[in-house]
């Protein structure tokens, strides 16, 4: 057996593999090599329907599409190879004023991203789509990038593209081992011989999970069984065809199908509700280019569907069915990135999509390997969105859930309901008891909000106000005007212990780090100066500190800490080992005073120190996300009820009541606090975001991220977040809608939604610096109308900050 080094082992020969190859070329590693067990595009490549669109949920997901259906011209322009590309253009349909809603908000969303679509009427989808039954049909967004091509001569281009950079492709050659050297290499044992790489890139596509465990990783993913129908001749196509016409591709949301123009007949796909996963217990090795049974009863209601919106198929002859398995992660979205918790290995698995993905999922992969971070944030894809909580019992459910409602609306407030409760704090019984309509974090049982007896205990998904409109405001009424009470135990918390603590936060935290009995707030940069968390840093003393951040970020934040490790500081994730409870209202130091012996009436704002509430021993911070009087309370989860019984006993006589993450969110646009992933992220700087007024440029430690604030502090950003008032009618600012000055685009939004205590509409967003005064005015695209917004230049409450440092 023989031994072979490479800078990096891509293991798996499908489209992202070799995408993944190619791009690490493009980016100057040519000592890099691929590892297919059989011929490439073995697994679902083969078989793919081959579409690709722009079309996504998330925004930087959606640009990577753009970009990766650019790039197959690029690859024929390098490799003479043809990737069969049939530039079509495509409609999708909306049957009823949701999922119209939906596609308005896309195409604003389009319009800052620089994404050319529009809106068609019934009459111009006829025109543009004539095989399209459009009754009932409200309209269509309509995108030209939309097509299809041939998936072997594409992932054939990807390999030669790669090959002409350097790479080495070796096929029906079966991985057997991964294992890790201890210098962080890798032995990657093949039947051939093994080969020892400083990277392993695990793309296995059907068989990631199988290759995870070899590195004792488990990837949350799973095949599921789909099949699409090919036709025989169909006349409409044909004549089409002789007016040198190819008609386009069809989205039927309603329907669940996408269909398009195969040859001279039509193609068809379902997303089906009586769906069926596949290889539970794992992808058997010998799997390759067989396909799966035919199963026409489960898509039995889906073609009677089709039938009625498509009827050119309802006379059309059956040429074949492709009926095979394709991976998808819980949420649909791949599974992108360094793996929390490993050296040197990587993920590029879960990509469904991987003939709309493959090209921005192997440009990301390949930043993220030679640069150490992305252009972009790619949190969506990144494998850190979830945590080791996440299990194949988990998984599985959630996948089916994700391919039954991969066509349906996707709504901005929606709660999924597969797999949940999962996870739960000590509280969810008490809570659950007193009306908790609940969401899920990091797979976390999170109160959204409480419903009184005669509402329901649940939240219509829309996007417009919803349901929990009225719960939203009695909880902002009772937080403004006496006390509210919510658990905090779904903030990350870490605690960072050793003799060189405070020398490691100075280094990977921007901002200044408090003494003994404070804390301090501070951005967390990337090399490049690009935010990667906002963090409370609470010193306890000299050697130990407590953080609190995003719940949803832990893996990812434990992954930046062990990247950038130093001796003599030790970093524990203790998100769920602490919990507790946050205070927050004019009467909320009275409350805590009656629960402690302990005097707080000299208690500053942003101090920290330890107090005993009621039996409880509890750590407590005098600071508030509703940007309020107020305090947090953190605990052992085994003392939580008992801390609960204390201060609910103590606040209930004087109006306290549980609040929900809806008032959070509506009370927090009040005083302009971002939120992670939407104001504060990693496609923002700290100077665009404001976050450069907590950075500690006096001190004179060089933290992460120095050189790159400094010359942003010096040139000045391009954009800066803004608050806007909003003259909206029932649909407030979500994300992502176009600023509009002039006739122009000239910004988005990050978050917005009705601030209950100021009654007004709030939308936060990012504007041109240059064009930013008190008395800006713009337009604010909701749902396909122009809503008149106007700066807001200080909060809407407690503008100097008394009350809430008082």
């Amino acid at each position: 057996m023989t031994t072979t080094t490479t800078r990096v082992a891509v293991i798996g020969g499908g489209v992202v593999g070799c995408s993944v190859l190619y791009h690490l070329t493009k980016l100057g590693w040519s000592d890099v090599m691929l590892i297919e067990r059989s011929e490439l595009t073995s697994g679902s490549t083969w078989h793919a329907a081959g579409g690709f669109h722009t079309l996504n949920g998330d925004t930087n997901m959606a640009a990577l599409q753009g970009y990766t259906i650019n790039l197959y011209r690029e690859l024929e322009e390098l490799t003479g190879m043809s990737c069969g590309l049939h530039h079509v253009g495509g409609v999708t349909l909306a049957d009823n004023q949701d999922r119209f809603d939906m596609l308005l908000a896309e195409r604003a969303k389009h319009r800052f991203m620089g994404l050319d679509t529009e809106i068609l009427t019934p009459d111009e989808i006829k025109q543009f789509a004539p095989a399209t039954n459009t009754d009932g049909i409200i309209g269509a967004l309509y995108d030209p990038l939309d097509g299809h091509l041939d998936p072997s001569g594409t992932t054939h281009a990807y390999a030669k593209a790669a090959r002409l950079g350097g790479a080495t492709i070796k096929t029906h050659t079966k991985v057997t081992a991964t294992t890790q050297r201890p210098d962080g290499t890798w032995d990657v044992v093949t039947d051939k011989g093994t080969i020892h790489a400083e990277h392993v890139v695990n793309a296995a596509g059907l068989w990631a999970r199988e290759v995870g465990a070899m590195a004792g990783v488990y990837f949350p993913l799973h095949p599921m069984e789909h099949q699409y129908i090919v036709t025989e001749d169909v006349p409409l196509i044909v004549e089409m065809m002789q007016d040198g016409k190819e008609h386009p591709h069809v989205m039927d949301p309603a329907g669940e199908s996408y269909f398009r123009q195969e040859g001279r007949g039509l193609c068809i796909g379902f997303y089906e509700q009586p769906c069926r996963p596949w290889g539970v217990d794992g992808t058997p090795w010998d799997f390759g280019h067989e396909l799966l049974p035919d199963d026409f009863d489960k898509i039995e209601a889906s073609i009677e569907f089709a039938y009625k919106r498509f009827p050119a198929l309802a006379t059309a002859g059956v040429k074949s069915v492709i009926h095979g398995p394709f991976t998808f992660a819980p949420d649909g979205n791949p599974l992108v990135g360094p793996v929390p918790g490993m050296r040197n290995y990587w993920s590029a698995c879960a990509v469904m999509a991987g003939f709309s993905q493959g090209g921005g999922v192997g440009l990301m992969l390949a930043q993220w390997m030679v640069e150490g971070e992305t252009e972009r944030d790619t949190f969506a894809m990144d494998c850190a969105r979830f945590g080791d909580w996440i299990t194949p019992g988990y998984t599985r459910p959630k996948v089916i859930e994700n391919y039954q409602t991969r066509f349906s609306v996707s709504y901005p407030n929606e709660e999924l309901p597969a797999a949940r409760p999962f996870r739960q704090t000590p509280m969810y019984d008490i809570f659950d008891k007193m009306g908790a309509v609940w969401g899920q974090q990091f797979g976390l049982e999170v109160v959204n909000y409480f419903a009184q007896d005669d509402e329901p205990r649940y939240e219509t998904p829309s996007f417009r106000r919803s349901n929990a409109f009225d719960a939203t405001a009695r909880e902002v009424a009772a937080v403004r005007n006496a006390v509210g009470i919510n658990e905090v135990h779904n903030f990350g918390k870490y605690m960072v212990t050793g003799p060189n603590a405070r020398a490691w936060l100075n280094r990977i935290m921007a901002g200044r780090i408090p003494k003994q009995g404070r804390l301090s707030l501070t951005p967390m940069l990337s090399h490049k100066g690009k935010l990667v968390g906002d963090f409370t840093v609470s010193c306890l003393s000299e050697t130990a500190f407590q953080l609190t951040a995003s719940y949803g970020a832990q893996a990812y934040h434990m992954r930046w800490f062990e990247q950038n490790e130093m001796d003599g500081v030790l970093v524990k994730n203790v998100s769920d080992r602490l919990t507790g409870f946050q205070l927050a209202g004019p009467k909320a130091r009275e409350i805590l005073q009656t629960c402690t012996r302990d005097d707080i009436s000299d208690m500053a704002f942003m101090d920290v120190r330890p107090l005993t509430v009621g039996m409880v021993d509890c750590l407590v911070q005098r600071v508030s996300y509703t940007g309020d009087l107020g305090f947090e309370i953190f605990c052992d989860p085994m003392a939580q009820r008992a801390l609960w019984q204390t201060l609910w006993e103590a606040g209930e006589p004087l109006g306290m009541r549980p609040f929900g993450m809806r008032a959070m969110m509506s009370l927090r646009l009040e005083k302009f606090f971002g939120s992670w992933l939407s104001e504060y992220s990693p496609d923002y700087t700290a100077a665009e975001t404001g976050l450069d007024r907590f950075i500690a440029f006096k001190k004179q430690e060089d933290f992460i991220g120095r050189a790159a604030a400094e010359h942003d502090k010096e040139v000045g950003p391009d954009r800066k977040l803004c608050a806007f008032e909003v003259d909206a009618d029932d649909a407030d600012v979500q994300a992502y809608e176009p600023i509009w000055l002039d006739g122009e685009v000239v910004g988005f939004c990050t978050s917005g939604g009705y601030a209950h205590n100021a009654k007004k509409s709030v939308a936060i967003g990012f504007v041109p610096t240059e064009r930013i005064s008190d008395d800006l005015e713009v337009e604010i695209e909701i749902l396909g109308k122009m809503r008149p917004a106007r700066l807001l230049s200080k909060p809407l409450f407690d503008g100097d900050g008394a009350r809430m440092k008082g």
